[in-house]
């Protein structure tokens, strides 16, 4: 299995090779030069294994240059009761009707994000140490990617965390949960402006060859295919918990800001597992909703980001979009460099005239949502089901269902415990969310974060100070 990149200009590398770079050296993603194809009667033997189990199976049609013994040990040691609070590590809890919440929130730091993290911070060590090698890795959140990297990566000797977020557009527990962290090896830099400018910042050091190659930089965010790779085991674990027999359809409705969860969601569907609809939920901030509804791609300024109450969604310029296009324009680098100059100089690209591809060929529909939506799904969903949800799975589950079939599963999948977001949940149902014990206290903590300007030369400096060498 070798990786190409969306923009043409890398050489096939093997999979270490591309989980330490991050942004293809043209600045482009990298992506399998095919995605793998898995039958019925796989997919059959698959129903009895574990999680860790069924994340050796699918990884490893992504990776072939780490022996599967070696792939075998790095998912149980990531997917392990223990780490999760769940023994399955992802429940599938049902709410009503064909409905369910496939848990992904039972992680160290109570997102979805915790499903890649853990593996991540396993194989990065993994290979650094067979290559003797450091990384530092530069990232940008717009609230749950930075604590899950951190928790993954704290304490290894390898690797060092630079980490920007958008200072004060996040939860008071998203904030406490990385900034009260005081391993050696992990940096917040809480930056002055929105996500997509911290964004931009790390794809602009990562596109600087030079700076990336004398620093080591490598990447944690979705531009990693490795998270990538590693969020599509769920994607098959849900659809063998709600089916019995080959072939029957589910669908997933997927909360998105990034675009990098439900591209998880297209890949698997390539690969043959029977996935109805991709159903892309947004919150005000709807690129990606208007993109699936227009054909036209048209990102908004950093002025037009709404701060919202899924704070995680506020994003206008989802990374892993390239990934998907790369796809729709039949994988022609050509034609993604052009939409992405395009993009640069009119601020839009134009791809109506591929609209029919969106849902025929590929099963996107797209939906958004508003505060009062979150409120009411929150609201709706606790006095019917007795269940609390986040406001971003609220979100999810608002748009799913629109597009619920009768005898067609629909699996939401669940972006955090409503803990991280009590504010919003109080003022939905008048009741503060549980915390979980180890957590409670979070807030108390002493905290270790540097406040800075948006500006990628004070960050450059932060990094030439305190990165690995």
């Amino acid at each position: 299995m070798k990786y190409r990149s969306t923009r043409g200009g890398m050489q096939p590398q093997a999979f270490s090779d591309i989980l330490l770079e991050g942004l293809a050296p043209d600045g482009g993603l990298a992506l399998p030069e095919s995605f793998p194809r898995v039958n019925s009667e796989t997919l059959a033997r698959w129903r009895t294994l574990s999680y860790a189990e069924l994340a050796t199976e699918v990884l490893s049609l992504f990776i072939d240059d780490i022996p599967r013994d070696d792939l075998n040990t790095l998912t149980h040691a990531a997917y392990r009761e223990g780490v999760f609070d769940s023994a399955e590590i992802v429940p599938v809890k049902p709410l009503y009707d064909n409905v369910s919440l496939l848990g992904l929130s039972q992680g160290p730091t109570l997102a979805f994000k915790d499903m890649a993290m853990q593996f991540l911070g396993q194989v990065f060590e993994y290979v650094l140490t067979k290559r003797n090698g450091t990384l530092n890795i530069l990232g940008a959140t717009s609230g749950d990617t930075g604590s899950a990297a951190e928790y993954a990566l704290r304490g290894k000797d390898h690797v060092a965390v630079f980490m920007l977020s958008p200072h004060g557009r996040m939860s008071e527990f998203q904030r406490a949960q990385m900034y009260s962290l005081q391993d050696a090896n992990i940096h917040n830099l809480a930056v002055k402006g929105v996500f997509d400018e911290c964004q931009d910042i790390v794809k602009m050091l990562a596109g600087d060859l030079q700076f990336k190659a004398a620093h080591r930089l490598g990447a944690v965010n979705s531009i990693n295919w490795a998270r990538i790779a590693a969020q599509v085991v769920y994607y098959f674990w849900g659809w063998l918990r709600v089916t019995s027999e080959a072939g029957q359809l589910v669908s997933f409705a997927v909360p998105s800001g990034n675009f990098g969860n439900i591209l998880s969601g297209h890949i698997a569907r390539e690969m043959g597992l029977p996935i109805h609809r991709l159903v892309l939920a947004t919150n005000e901030n709807n690129v990606l909703e208007e993109f699936f509804r227009t054909g036209v791609y048209h990102p908004r300024a950093a002025a037009q980001t709404h701060a919202t109450s899924s704070p995680s969604m506020d994003i206008s310029r989802a990374s892993n979009f390239e990934r998907f296009v790369f796809d729709l324009v039949d994988r022609d680098p050509v034609k993604v460099i052009a939409l992405w100059r395009q993009l640069e100089s009119n601020g839009e690209f134009d791809l109506s005239h591929l609209k029919n591809r969106f849902t025929d060929r590929y099963g996107f529909v797209s939906g958004c949502s508003n505060h009062a939506d979150r409120l009411r799904t929150i609201r709706a969903t606790y006095e019917r089901t007795g269940v609390i949800i986040d406001p971003h799975t609220a979100d999810g589950l608002k748009v799913a269902q629109a597009y619920a079939e009768p005898g067609i599963p629909m699996l939401v999948l669940e972006t955090a415990l409503p803990a991280k977001f009590a504010e919003t949940i109080q003022e939905a149902i008048g009741v503060q969310p549980p915390v979980p014990v180890g957590l409670k206290d979070l807030s108390s903590l002493p905290q270790r974060v540097e406040v800075m300007d948006c500006d990628a030369t004070q960050v450059r400096a932060y990094i030439q100070k305190h990165a690995l060498r």
